[in-house]
């Protein structure tokens, strides 16, 4: 049976395994569940189950991928990174809850990055860091935020003019000359920040050949939720599928500050008829008013009746209490906002749907926004939130850069990104889980974001890095003020 993008099966994710079913995946018996999910699916079952289950199997079989490391390979890959480590600190780390791991038949292998997981969360490690070139990395990275931060705060106003080209290519193992094949690239959308979008060529290439391959190029509406440029083409080796546009990101400096005085003197509590009723709804399967966020979110903001304040203390718990730790696919997290509630931990994209969700909660319209981190230095995959403020508007909020400020001990940084982002940003998706202008016959690689771009032949979904590689080029970045 075939597994279908966007016709209802995403939500099928809220509903809880068969017992038996979710007991083997937890001890990582992989096989056998899928077994047992084979018979099920012969007999009469409830349709909402039946695709629960189907996506149940895609699950199990992509995420294994994600946890490469067995034990002794996972000290060993600690080891070239730190001085004197050892198993017993692996353990230890472990039990502190400090990287990703599941088993897999029976034993715990461990995520792909949890070395560098490792290195960007534990400061008490840092000066055991054999490739210090990895530090001094991360360290470039706050001070080019702390200087355009601090240009915004001079000059109210950053303007950042991008020009950017991103290349798709489909890994030797999958190239199926003669297929028809369709690729997906992001595009920047038009709205909030975002201004002056052009779409200067794409294009579809192959090696040897001076002229572009002929294909269907078509680019979704300036302001689409999940913005794309779709390539149909029949698929020779080698092909390359590119697209080159300009942008201009423009951000405003707004102070929190300033605007509780402002919001006190002029009796404001709270957001009067917004019109955003929207952005404070369930949306499931991952953003859901369950007891335990209700409790959580009533514990974090207590008898704070102002919307402003509510958002500041939801902001301060997850920057102070979730740490940063990157995650497998996200959809092989069956309950993304659960997961990070109850594990106090998660990456960008989990901390901005816990914000999010707890906003909403609160009475606080809330919405996603993600793209790319475009700065200077590369470009990054990346992930924050927006909540509406009255009078202000949608105002910004990353918890996870917010968190690495609070971790280091950058306490204006940290005020910085509730209500602000810095200019370095490209949104490719201003709302999560939004199907996208040109329909897919296959479960996208990732069902919920836009950043990574997807693909597929016509009888066969390919899966992200297994099978295509997305390269970002930053062509040139300009950095202007008022």
């Amino acid at each position: 049976m075939e597994i279908k993008a966007f016709d209802g099966d995403l939500e099928t994710l809220a509903v809880e395994l068969p017992e038996d079913i979710a007991r083997l995946k937890a001890s990582g018996n992989l096989e056998l569940a899928n077994r047992l999910i084979e018979r099920r699916l012969q007999k009469d079952i409830p349709q909402m189950m039946k695709k629960r289950l189907l996506l149940e199997q895609e699950i199990m079989r992509q995420m294994p991928a994600s946890y490469p490391f067995d034990w002794q390979s996972a000290v060993e890959a600690a080891q070239e990174m730190f001085r004197d480590f050892t198993e017993k600190e692996l353990q230890k780390l472990l039990e502190e809850g400090a990287f990703e791991w599941i088993y897999i038949n029976g034993e715990i292998h461990l995520k792909d990055d949890f070395v560098l997981n490792l290195v960007k969360t534990r400061e008490d490690m840092a000066d055991r860091i054999l490739q210090p070139e990895v530090l001094k990395d991360k360290e470039k990275n706050f001070q080019m935020l702390e200087a355009v931060i601090g240009e915004m705060k001079t000059h109210e106003q950053v303007t950042c003019r991008f020009h950017i080209r991103s290349t798709m290519k489909i890994s030797p193992a999958m190239q199926r000359p003669g297929k028809k094949i369709q690729v997906q690239l992001p595009l920047p959308i038009l709205g909030s920040q975002i201004h002056n979008v052009e779409v200067i060529k794409a294009e579809v290439k192959v090696p040897g050949c001076s002229e572009a391959a002929e294909a269907l190029i078509q680019t979704a509406p300036e302001d689409f939720s999940q913005r794309t440029v779709s390539f149909e083409a029949e698929y020779q080796a080698g092909m390359e599928f590119s697209v080159e546009f300009r942008f201009e990101n423009v951000m405003k400096y707004w102070d929190w500050e300033k605007a509780v005085d402002e919001r006190e003197k002029a009796g404001i509590r709270g957001n009067g008829g917004s019109g955003n009723e929207a952005f404070l709804q369930e949306q499931l399967p991952h953003i859901r008013f369950t007891p335990y966020l209700k409790a959580l979110t009533a514990e974090v903001i207590g008898t704070e009746t102002d919307v402003l304040k509510k958002a500041k203390r939801i902001y301060d718990y997850i920057t102070s209490h979730v740490m940063y730790s990157f995650v497998r696919p996200y959809f092989t997290i069956e309950q993304q906002v659960s997961f990070t509630a109850a594990g106090l931990k998660g990456d960008c994209g989990l901390q901005a749907l816990l914000f999010i969700t707890m906003c909403r909660i609160a009475g606080i319209p809330a919405r996603w926004q993600s793209g790319l981190y475009t700065n200077p230095r590369g470009v990054g995959n990346h992930d924050w939130a927006q909540f509406y403020i009255a009078p202000y508007g949608w105002l910004y909020a990353d918890c996870s850069f917010g968190g690495s400020a609070y971790r280091a001990g950058a306490k204006e940084r940290r005020e910085f990104y509730f209500g602000n982002l810095e200019p370095y940003r490209l949104v490719a998706a201003s709302q999560y889980q939004h199907d996208f202008a040109f329909p897919k016959k296959h479960l996208r690689h990732d069902p919920y974001d836009n950043q990574s771009g997807e693909a597929e032949y016509e009888d066969l979904g390919l899966n992200g890095a297994e099978d295509f590689e997305t390269v970002y080029e930053m062509l040139s970045l300009e950095i202007e003020t008022p």
